[in-house]
């Protein structure tokens, strides 16, 4: 039985980005629903994830939610999901572990709009840590294991993890350095992102709570959306 992956809207929605970026660069065929994002989504979202969250794959009756456990669902069951060399495999996981799990003011402050362009009113402290650990570790990833992906010569999950990281730097055009906007301007270019982008600046749909937070903290410069 093929794969179901349940995700939100494209311009909004960084965590259902992940698994569905890379299941489309490996090649892994799946069906695809979208479940767009609602006023109050838990309820919604309970009817197919015991999180009541994105996204959230279905595999004949098992179900795996999160993003982190698809990926390592597909990992036991696909090549390439991971390097196989073993250092960038290592590497590869703990910087999508603290993907996962970190850059939290990155996530608040600038939340993923795909179709728009934004000034931040200002950069705070903790921001700036998060930009300037995002720069050092693509950096450490493309000069370790010698790109043009973060983990070496093919994309894997760890560019999946970063892929949304891509249109908040675009968006809010944050300086991560010449290495970093070099993966950036790659990844952003790779044809499943472009797919994903397509989709997200032709959906009608806004979600007020997501355009206020960037209304919040920055000036809107550019609308791409239709």
């Amino acid at each position: 039985m093929a794969y179901k992956l349940i995700t939100a809207n494209r311009n909004y929605s960084s965590w259902s980005l992940r698994p569905w970026v890379l299941m489309k660069a490996l090649g892994i065929p799946f069906e695809d629903q979208i479940v767009l994002f609602e006023p109050e989504n838990y309820d919604n979202f309970r009817k197919f994830a015991p999180n009541g969250q994105v996204p959230c794959l279905k595999d004949g009756d098992r179900t795996i939610w999160d993003s982190l456990a698809i990926v390592e669902y597909l990992a036991e069951r696909h090549e390439g999901v991971w390097p196989s060399d073993e250092r960038a495999r290592t590497w590869a996981r703990c910087a999508a572990a603290e993907m996962h799990g970190g850059f939290g003011a990155l996530r608040n402050i600038c939340p993923m709009n795909i179709g728009v362009r934004a000034k931040l009113h200002h950069v705070e402290p903790d921001l700036q840590r998060n930009i300037d650990r995002i720069g050092e570790l693509f950096a450490e990833g493309l000069d370790r294991f010698g790109g043009p992906w973060l983990a070496g010569d093919y994309f894997c999950a760890v560019d999946a993890f970063y892929a949304p990281v891509a249109y908040r730097v675009r968006s809010f055009a944050l300086q991560i350095g010449a290495k970093g906007q070099a993966w950036v301007d790659h990844i952003i270019d790779h044809p499943a992102m472009r797919e994903w982008e397509k989709q997200a600046l032709s959906e009608p749909y806004r979600e007020i709570g997501h355009e206020e937070e960037i209304a919040a903290v920055a000036t809107v410069t550019a609308d791409y959306r239709s």
